[in-house]
């Protein structure tokens, strides 16, 4: 998902890590973002609810929001789901 949204800006071969951070190394804007989470609902509904991630968040916490700290969030609400 994250591809789809970096081919749109060209940086389809940027590297992307864990530790990588959205804003300040992929230079995804909020708008990039939304795209993002709209993609994540698409595919698992309401058990990824990004707003819902982000709104305990300070904003410098979402600035500085890394590929592993979501993935890692995708994973605990997928493994949660499964559970119930």
């Amino acid at each position: 998902m994250l591809a789809v949204v970096l081919a749109d800006y060209g940086l389809d071969e940027a590297e992307v890590t864990m530790e990588s951070r959205f804003t300040d190394d992929l230079e995804l804007e909020s708008i990039d973002l939304v795209t993002l989470a709209g993609q994540l609902q698409e595919r698992w509904g309401e058990r990824i609810n990004f707003a819902e991630f982000i709104a305990g968040m300070e904003l410098e916490e979402i600035i500085g929001l890394t590929v592993g700290r979501l993935v890692r969030h995708v994973v605990d609400r997928l493994q949660h789901a499964e559970r119930s």
